[in-house]
């Protein structure tokens, strides 16, 4: 059912189409993009669950023989990152190998990489964003380095991602935000640090954890309301002056009075 739902929206951007959903726009726009490179043209109809694709280029969408289309590439990557992370955080490389080999035979993993779903979005963005956090705290010792900098930009980076798919991506965003809060918290502590220098680290966070963020958040529905200018099944859901302006809409080009 998902795999229709969500399908059927990476349609409506290929084919330009206004529509409303609860969930921000990334994911469905990554799926969109997916579809759109690999050679979709958006007609399959995603009536309801089990419709075979026939001729219809699902794979680079769907993924499901080849692992680094899209979805698949990026369950893929879940295991790399939980290697990674656990192999910072311990500096242990069978630990580090154990938790790879878990997600590698995890059913539950397998399977929602395999099909048309914003879940492996969102884990990418969830995961690399744990990552990146880590990463950036690894790099403590040398603040304001260039990898100081990339590592805490990256995290700002993929806490837009997490929460522009679902907002489920609040809860690393919580994560990362009391990471941070006790990162502040020891630094401010510390007497051999100046009060400009703290100033300095708190801007940086401010910048990067917040500023950038929100920044790249609204960027993502810039994006989705200048692609979606014809009139669809979300018109509705939207005021008649914002109807006035999709293509197709009976309001379309109507002086509304606001």
């Amino acid at each position: 059912w998902d795999e229709t739902h969500f399908g059927k929206m990476g349609s409506y951007y290929i084919n330009r189409t206004f529509f409303f959903d609860v969930h921000p726009p990334l994911g469905k726009m990554l799926i969109g993009l997916a579809g759109y490179l690999s050679g979709y043209d958006g007609t399959f109809p995603f009536q309801k669950p089990g419709d075979r694709y026939e001729q219809h280029n699902y794979m680079g969408m769907r993924g499901v023989r080849l692992c680094r289309l899209f979805c698949a590439f990026l369950g893929s990557c879940l295991v790399p990152f939980a290697y990674l992370t656990v192999l910072e955080l311990s500096k242990s490389l069978p630990a580090a190998l154990l938790t790879a080999f878990i997600l590698i035979f995890d059913t539950g993993c397998i399977t929602l990489s395999q099909y048309i779903l914003l879940d492996p979005i969102l884990m990418f963005f969830l995961m690399a964003a744990v990552l990146s956090m880590v990463k950036c705290n690894s790099c403590a010792d040398r603040p304001f380095s260039a990898s100081w900098w990339f590592w805490l930009s990256l995290t700002g980076v993929n806490l837009a991602g997490a929460m522009g798919v679902k907002f489920v991506g609040l809860f690393v965003v919580l994560l990362v935000g009391l990471n941070t809060i006790y990162d502040l918290w020891d630094l401010l502590g510390n007497l051999g640090l100046s009060l400009v220098m703290f100033g300095k680290h708190l801007l940086a966070r401010v910048l990067c954890l917040i500023v950038l963020p929100l920044a790249l958040y609204m960027a993502m529905f810039a994006v989705h309301f200048t692609v979606l200018n014809k009139s669809g099944p979300g018109d509705g859901f939207f005021s008649s002056a914002f109807q006035s302006q999709l293509i197709g809409n009976n309001l379309h080009n109507v002086s509304i009075p606001e």
